[in-house]
Order: C-alpha cells, then structure tokens, then sequence
C-alpha cells in the first residue's frame, strides 16, 4: 500500500508541475519554430543572392544539392543524398554486379577513408587496404569534397584508368596507385575445403548472401563425403563492409538455433526492433571459428558479435570496424533518395558497437611469417629421432594406420605453409581441429 500511495503522490505532483509550467514549454515551442522558419527564410535569401550575384553563372539544381549534402553530412559520415543515378547505382549493387573500382568508403577528417576492398576487384588487385585514406583523386585535392562527389570522381567508364593517392600510417610517404575501372560482379559467398573444414569466405551482405551460404555449405559437405565428415566451419569476415540488414539476420540464424540476433532502437521508443533466431543451425552445432579485422564493418559485426554473445563461435583476428548505426534508404521525388541514419543496433548482450567494435576472442594481427621462396631455398634441417637409433625396435603399422598418418602429417605441411600466406585462417583451422578433438571427448 505505501508504494502504491508513494505512486499517486507523485502522480500528483507531476500534475501540479505539468499545470503550472504549461506556459513555459509552448512559448518556448513556438519561439523554435519561429526561429527555423527565419533560418529557412535565411536560406532562401543567401541562395538568391548567390543565384543572381556571384561571379559566375551558377548551377541552381547542384547548389541545392550541395545544401542538402551538407545538412546531411554535418549529421554524421554515412547520411547522404543519393542523386537520382546514385540511388540506381546504389540498389544495382545491391543486386550483386556494377560498375567501379570495388572498394567501399567512408568518411574520416576530410579524407576518403576505405572501409574494406572487395576480393577479387581491381581495387584490391592494385594494392588498396583497408584503412587507407584518400587524399587525392587524378591529382585533386579530396578535401573539400563531399562523400558523393568523392565517389562521383571515382566513377567512370569500364576500362578507364584513375589514379588515387593514397596515406597509409606505415608508409614513408604518400603512395600513387593507378586502378583500372572494371565491371565488380561480387560473389557473396566463396567456400572451399582445407583439409576436413569448411572455409566459407562472405565478402558482402547483398540479396544473394544467405542463398549462396546455403549452397556453400552444401558443397562443403558434399566434397567431404557428408555432414558427419565435416570438423567445423571458418566464417571469414575479413575486410567484408557489410551491406543489407535483412541478411546479416539470416546468416546469423544459420548457425543458430534460438534467442536474440540483434536488436535495433531509434531516436523514438516505438521505433525499437528484436530480431531472433529460428530453429534450424545450417551446420548441425560443427564447431564455428569467425574470421574479422578492421575491414569488418556493420553487417559483419552484427554477425559476429551474435555469435560471440551466444557463445556459438570463437572470434578470432583484429578488432573490427566499429559501425554500429543502421541507415535507411528514403526515396523522394525526383528519383533520388536520401540515406538517413535512424538507429543503432545492439548485439544480444545489449552491446553497442558504435566506435568501439567487436574486439576478438583471440587476437592475432595478420602478418607474414618469413619469406617462403627464400626458405625454399634454403635445405631442410636434418633433425634426428628414436629411428636413427642404431638397433630401436621397428614399429609395424597397418596400411591403413601408415595411410592415416601420411594423411594427418599432409594436413600439418599445408596448415604449416598457409602460415606464410595467412596466418589468421591458419590460426583458425588449428584451432578448429583442437576443439573438435576436445568435443569428441566429451
């Protein structure tokens, strides 16, 4: 009874308070809206001014363009306007196949910032990282630029060079790289087989994501002789910049059975979002490693830290990207449209990964062990055993035990060379192997 009274007593009060401050927040409320209206008014004079008065004859379209970039810019690096050819080029990409140069970019303190080279595009064919910055393009200056008319500059026809300028932190100086356009045909999903796992490489998040997933790991059990044959999964992450929401969730759900995949809140209560996993793991519980590194943004995180919190896969790499917004794409008259922050997502835990991203379980930085040509080179160490023992006993094995160990020995030479190439895939298959070795003894 006391908390109930305790209830209505302050029931009460906020009543009083709201009666006796009505005035207050009305005349403040149309104060504001005066004061946008002089703003907007504020607008249209300086634009007629520039429109009859500056130097040169201006174009009115592309100056209300530059308005709108700007208001949308000054929000936050990933609100923009879309142009009517930009929001076409936009929803094509979406479709898996387009034009350009296959980065996706960013934003940072002026500068052109790559999120993540695409696999296989002319970008990441002529050396461009993750983490680059741009501050050139055909030797103009990005600064000054808007994220559009940065991307605008870098579009062009198929099989036409541009040059971009690149400022890498490990660099001595700035690095001129010259790309050829091409048409960037993205394969969402690649899989392969490394000995007895399934490596499925996801390098964007577009319609074709969960089908191609799907079909992936299909192909993976049928290369190994069945479902039962398979000893776990990687999901290589690495430098994916993500893409659609709608399928973050359901790569996620592919692997997990039940509970919460992500959750997105808006400005507005009302406008809060819980997306949860089905019944149904695409892979029958295998042991999961997940592969991220800084190139790993937005979607990507979504699904790994779903992974992480859920405790259904191991992370492993180098923190990740840190996009923890959600941009809705609002079409307008004129065939254009506007890309508007309206969220933030949460991984289940309740984390927000906005600038932070997802930190790994196990941190290990890709970098390369030695040099493989000169080690080839070079004899191999002579090292002695139990068997050069004049007079050991021999020990006899079956053909099928001297096959078996040829196999497990062909398995660590590959593991052992793919350090050279990529040691945190490498990484990842050890310690696959080790909790397969750990789940059968259970």
């Amino acid at each position: 009874m006391r908390k109930l009274a305790m209830a209505a007593m302050a029931g009460v009060a906020a009543g009083v308070l709201a009666t006796t401050q009505f005035a207050g927040p009305l005349a403040a409320q149309q104060t504001s809206t005066r004061s946008t209206y002089e703003h907007l008014d504020l607008f249209g004079d300086i634009f007629e001014r520039v429109r009859s008065g500056y130097v040169e004859e201006v174009d009115e379209q592309k100056l209300i363009e530059a308005a709108i970039n700007g208001m949308l810019a000054s929000l936050d690096p990933h609100s923009s306007y879309l142009p009517p050819e930009n929001f076409e080029d936009m929803r094509v990409q979406t479709r898996g196949e387009f034009g350009g140069l296959g980065i996706e970019v960013t934003m940072e303190d002026g500068l052109v910032k790559v999120v993540a080279p695409m696999d296989e595009t002319p970008a990441a064919q002529a050396g461009v990282l993750a983490g680059d910055l741009i501050s050139h393009i055909d030797d103009e200056p990005v600064m000054g630029l808007t994220l559009s008319e940065a991307v605008d500059k870098m579009r062009g026809p198929v099989g036409s060079d541009i040059k971009v300028t690149i400022l890498r932190p490990e660099a001595e100086g700035p690095l001129d790289i010259t790309i050829t356009r091409d048409v960037i045909k993205i394969r969402a999903v690649r899989t392969r087989v490394e000995g007895d796992v399934g490596v499925l490489r996801i390098t964007t998040f577009n319609e074709q994501t969960f089908e191609n997933l799907r079909a992936g790991i299909k192909e993976v059990q049928d290369e190994l002789g069945g479902e039962n044959a398979v000893k776990g999964y990687v999901v290589d992450l690495r430098n994916n910049p993500g893409g659609l929401l709608n399928q973050a969730i359901a790569v996620s759900d592919a692997f997990l059975e039940t509970g919460e995949i992500v959750s997105t809140r808006g400005r507005d209560l009302s406008d809060s979002d819980r997306y949860n996993a089905k019944a149904g793991d695409l892979t029958s519980g295998k042991p999961l490693v997940v592969l991220i590194n800084e190139g790993s943004a937005s979607a990507s995180e979504i699904v790994a830290g779903a992974l992480q919190d859920h405790r259904r896969a191991i992370i492993v790499g180098a923190k990740s990207f840190g996009k923890g917004s959600v941009q809705t794409i609002m079409p307008l008259s004129g065939e254009g449209a506007m890309r508007l922050t309206t969220a933030r997502y949460y991984t289940p835990s309740g984390r927000s990964i906005q600038a932070l991203g997802i930190e790994p379980d196990i941190l290990v930085e890709q970098r390369t062990l030695g040099n493989g040509a000169e080690e080839a080179e070079q004899p191999a160490r002579r090292t002695r055993s139990e068997a050069d023992l004049r007079g050991s006993l021999e020990n006899v094995l079956t053909d099928e035990e001297r096959e078996q160990m040829d196999a497990e020995r062909a398995r660590h030479e590959a593991t052992n060379r793919l350090r050279n190439e990529d040691l945190q895939l490498a990484y990842a298959l050890d310690l696959l192997t080790g909790l397969s070795v750990y789940s059968q003894a259970q």
